[in-house]
């Protein structure tokens, strides 16, 4: 059964950009392949190939304007003091959250649970896999100044998730593109 969530992908320079923060050299941090860096908008978990199908033609339905994004700082969660992940987080975006909103409700009109958690946008950048992180804070302090150059977003995925010891795989296995903007 695929394991599913819906992102946008990152163009390949912003990938680059995004993975010079993984070279500080935190020991006991599993830092994401940038070939793997993405902008979640819904976790959807595992669904039967009925299903899938069913999510991949419901996605179709949603239109969208292509919009710019801006990434800004980093930060962890759940908190500075016991991190889990380490992020990098995105600018205030009235466009990102109408997309996860019409994501949303496409995907809740199938009959699949609605997220408990409150969208919190970002970009995992590595998972801490050490009780105790020495300079974590340092990292933070380096880093809370990053900002890019805005990206156009111009279509998001849907994407299967394999999970594996070495970390999970993911594949594109659809493209939602959307309507070039007025001008």
């Amino acid at each position: 059964m695929p394991r599913l969530f819906a992102a946008i992908d990152l163009p390949d320079s912003l990938r680059r950009e995004i993975s010079e923060l993984t070279a500080y050299g935190l020991p006991g941090v599993a830092w994401v392949d940038s070939r793997q860096l993405h902008l979640s908008l819904r976790f959807i978990g595992e669904v039967d190939e009925q299903m899938f199908e069913k999510l991949r033609t419901c996605l179709l339905r949603i239109q969208q304007q292509s919009f710019l994004l801006k990434l800004r700082g980093v930060g962890t969660f759940p908190n500075g003091k016991s991190p889990r992940i380490i992020w990098v987080g995105v600018e205030n975006s009235e466009p990102l959250v109408q997309l996860r909103n019409k994501i949303e409700h496409q995907i809740n009109s199938l009959g699949i649970k609605g997220e408990s958690r409150k969208f919190r946008p970002h970009i995992t950048l590595g998972r801490v896999k050490s009780k105790k992180i020495n300079r974590i804070a340092d990292y933070l302090v380096h880093y809370n100044l990053f900002r890019s150059e805005p990206f156009s977003v111009e279509y998001f995925s849907l994407f299967s998730s394999l999970l594996t010891p070495s970390g999970a795989k993911y594949t594109k296995e659809a493209e939602y593109a959307f309507l070039l903007p007025t001008v």
